[in-house]
């Protein structure tokens, strides 16, 4: 994973899945943790960000997933557990096969990241403004993508 500490300071690579399917986004989170987040992970040394992508959702999901393109260039900056973080985030328009089984789910559904529980759900695009949901920026951006690509400086707390 590409993740650099400096003291109390973090760096991390990140590529993200924007999965939508009837009018709501795939999200999850960590079992005991409070917020959502879009599913994705680090991306590895020498691991192109889509590639990256495609092998998270296939050990979360265990789903071959098709990156469809590119939406999002991030700059997030936020503080975790006393951390300051500085993320380099890509995140990529994503879907799965037709019936694949993450689509078959209205109840909340599990994954496993590497032993920890993850929690899966499928949420009203509409309805994200009151959730916790991070980065922010998310909240009011994912009901409309843009056509191209769009770089993002954005700060949280």
């Amino acid at each position: 994973m590409i993740t650099f500490d400096d003291g109390n300071r973090r760096f991390t690579y990140r590529a993200v899945s924007i999965v939508l399917h009837a009018g709501r986004v795939l999200l999850q989170r960590l079992e005991g943790e409070d917020y959502w987040a879009l599913p994705g992970g680090r991306v590895e040394w020498l691991e192109p960000a889509g590639q990256t992508v495609r092998r998270e959702m296939g050990e979360e999901l265990g789903v071959e997933a098709c990156v469809d393109r590119l939406v999002w260039v991030a700059e997030n900056f936020f503080e975790d557990r006393g951390r300051a973080y500085h993320e380099i985030a890509l995140y990529f328009l994503v879907s799965f096969p037709a019936g694949a089984a993450p689509y078959q789910h209205s109840e909340p559904f599990y994954g496993d990241e590497e032993g920890t529980r993850l929690i899966f759900g499928w949420f009203p695009l509409d309805r994200l403004e009151a959730m916790p949901l991070y980065p922010t920026f998310l909240r009011t951006r994912l009901r409309a993508l843009p056509p191209a690509i769009e770089y993002i400086v954005h700060h949280d707390g």
